[in-house]
């Protein structure tokens, strides 16, 4: 089985506002992947799950992924939440609709082919991954808020 690492971050200038991601894919004997992307008006933890789910978008071959990330929200979802919401109905503990459902949906359709580790790391701590992620997170949030054309 082919060996994948993954490494994501989100950032958003405030929250709702301009948003960005960043992902690094590093396959095993294989150059380093590096993709970003953003959205105009947006959530921290939308841009999170993002992250995540563009890189998982990109692997093609069964493979056994490791993806690393600072967000405890995602690593608790897809760990701890996501079989409870499903059989709930897609309801929370509160009873409560699950919000960002259509992502959380997307990341439950792209992992579900390969065998996925979700790594929490701590952000802004010096994880060289974790720290380019937010650097390319962060600078598609700005492009967002300053392009008037997007």
């Amino acid at each position: 089985m082919n060996k994948v690492d993954i490494f994501c971050d989100g950032s958003c200038l405030g929250n709702p506002g301009p948003g960005g991601w960043g992902t690094i894919i590093r396959p095993e004997n294989m150059p380093e992947i590096r993709i970003s992307g953003g959205a105009k008006l947006t959530t921290n933890n939308m841009m999170e799950l993002m992250a995540a789910i563009e890189g998982l978008k990109k692997i093609k071959k069964l493979s056994h992924i490791t993806i690393t990330t600072d967000s405890q929200y995602l690593v608790k979802g897809m760990t701890e939440w996501i079989d409870g919401w499903i059989r709930k109905g897609w309801r929370n503990s509160a009873k409560k609709p699950v919000k960002n459902r259509e992502l959380w949906e997307d990341l439950k359709k792209f992992s579900a082919p390969h065998k996925v580790e979700w790594k929490w790391v701590r952000g802004h701590a010096g994880h060289a991954e974790n720290e380019l992620c937010d650097q390319m997170a962060v600078e598609k949030a700005y492009r967002f808020k300053t392009d008037t054309t997007l």
